[in-house]
C-alpha cells in the first residue's frame, strides 16, 4: 500500500486525502494548526467559474462545481455545500464589460442570464431595489456558496471512518527528508519525522515553508482579502450577491459575510484587525444601504485572508521537477475547485493516470 502524506488540512488538503485514501492509498495529514485554520476559513467561498478565463482554467472551475454537486449522491447529504446561484450588477462604466463576459460564459455553455427587477425582488425581497437602479441584473443560477470548515471536515471524516486516514493537528512541516533527489518523508516542527512513499502539498500560501531547499519554493504572489462579519439579522437574503454596494452572502445562524474589492487595497497582511476600525464600519454601513431590514447593525468580526495565488495567477497542480515522490496543489479557487481536484490527484498519484485537464497547470511552468 502507498503510504502518503498530505500537508496541510484545509479544503484541498481535505479532498486530496479523501480521495487518495479511497484510492487504496495509507493517508496521513499533517496540519499546523486545526482543520480549516488557514485560508480555508477566512474565504468568501464563493463556487463559481464565473470570471475565470482562459478557457482551460474556467473549465476547472465547473468541473469543481459539478464536483460539489456529484457529493450528494455519495454522501446522501452535502449540508457545506448552498446553493441558489448568485446576482451581480454593474456601475455603468463596467456594464459593457459585463455584457461581454455575458456573452462569452453564455458561448461556452456555462448557465448565466439577465433578469429582471421584479424577479431580483421575488428572489431577494430584502434588497432594495433603489440600490439596483437602471442596472442590468445577471443571474448565475449553478453558483453558489461553501462552509469550507465544514467541508473540509466532512472529507477527513469520511477519510478515517471509511479509509483509516489518520490526521494529526499541531504538526507543522519544517521540512522534506530526501534521499538523493526523492522525497522519502517530512520532518515537522518537534522533530518527528513521518516516511512516506508520496508527499502532497496542499498548504495554500504555506506551501514553501515545507521545505528548507529554495529550488524547490513555488512563486507566489498571495493577496490580501478584508471580510466583514454582522451579528444575526433581519434579512432573508439566501445567495451570493455582488453589487455596485457591496458583496455579500449568508454565513449561517442570520449572520451576513460581507466583502468589498476597494476595500481589500487598504488593509495588509499586517493591519490590526478590530470591528470597530474604520473599513469594516464602512461594509456594514453599505450592506445596510442594500439591505435597509437590518437596521442599526454594527460589525461583530473581521477577518483577513492571504488567499494562496501562484505568480502567474493561476493553479499549480503536480509533481515538482527536480524531485520524485513530491506533488503541489496551489490554486486560489480551491473552493471551487478542490473536490475535483482532490480526484484528480489521486488518479495521477496512486492510479498513475496524466488527467489532461491539469496539462496547463503543472508547476513545471516556474522551473524551466
Amino acid at each position: 500500500m502507498m503510504k502518503t502524506i498530505v500537508i496541510g488540512a484545509g479544503v484541498m488538503g481535505a479532498s486530496v486525502a479523501y480521495r487518495l485514501a479511497q484510492a487504496g492509498a495509507a493517508v496521513t495529514v499533517l496540519e499546523a494548526s486545526r482543520v480549516g485554520g488557514g485560508t480555508s476559513g477566512t474565504s468568501f467561498a464563493w463556487t463559481n467559474a464565473n470570471k475565470k478565463p482562459p478557457k482551460p482554467y474556467h473549465d476547472l472551475n465547473v468541473a469543481g462545481m459539478r464536483a460539489h454537486a456529484a457529493l450528494a449522491e455519495e454522501f446522501g447529504a452535502t449540508p457545506w455545500w448552498h446553493g441558489g446561484g448568485s446576482l451581480e450588477w454593474e456601475a455603468e462604466p463596467d456594464r459593457q464589460a459585463q455584457r461581454e463576459k455575458i456573452e462569452q460564459l453564455q458561448a461556452w455553455g456555462y448557465a448565466a442570464e439577465w433578469i429582471t427587477r421584479r424577479e431580483v425582488q421575488e428572489l431577494e425581497p430584502d434588497i432594495d431595489p433603489a440600490t439596483i437602479g437602471d442596472a442590468p441584473v445577471a443571474f448565475f443560477p449553478e453558483e453558489g456558496w461553501l462552509d469550507p470548515v465544514v467541508y473540509a471536515h466532512a472529507m477527513l471524516s469520511a477519510a478515517r471512518r471509511r479509509h483509516g486516514t489518520k490526521v494529526i493537528c499541531g504538526a507543522r512541516v519544517v521540512d522534506l527528508i530526501m534521499t538523493g533527489d526523492r522525497v522519502t518523508g517530512v520532518r515537522i516542527a518537534d522533530g518527528t519525522e513521518y516516511e512516506a512513499d508520496a508527499v502532497v502539498n496542499c498548504a495554500g500560501r504555506w506551501t514553501n515553508e515545507a521545505t528548507r531547499d529554495a529550488g524547490l519554493h513555488l512563486p507566489l504572489a498571495p493577496t490580501v482579502g478584508f471580510l466583514v462579519f454582522t451579528p444575526p439579522v433581519a434579512a432573508s437574503l439566501s445567495r451570493v450577491v455582488r453589487t455596485t454596494t457591496i458583496d455579500a452572502r449568508p454565513d449561517g445562524a442570520g449572520r451576513l459575510m460581507l466583502h468589498w474589492n476597494s476595500t481589500d487595497a487598504t488593509v495588509s497582511f499586517d493591519t490590526r484587525l478590530s470591528p470597530s476600525m474604520p473599513e469594516a464600519c464602512d461594509l456594514v454601513r453599505r450592506a445596510r444601504q442594500l439591505m435597509p431590514s437590518i437596521g442599526g447593525v454594527e460589525p461583530e468580526a473581521v477577518r483577513i485572508a492571504i488567499r494562496p495565488i501562484p505568480r502567474d495567477n493561476f493553479s499549480a497542480i503536480g509533481p515538482i521537477p527536480r524531485t520524485s515522490g513530491y506533488y503541489i496543489a496551489i490554486t486560489h479557487s480551491g473552493v471551487t475547485m478542490s473536490p475535483f481536484l482532490g480526484a484528480a490527484v489521486a488518479d495521477e498519484i496512486v492510479g498513475g493516470r496524466q488527467r489532461a485537464e491539469l496539462a496547463d497547470f503543472r508547476p513545471a511552468r516556474f522551473f524551466n
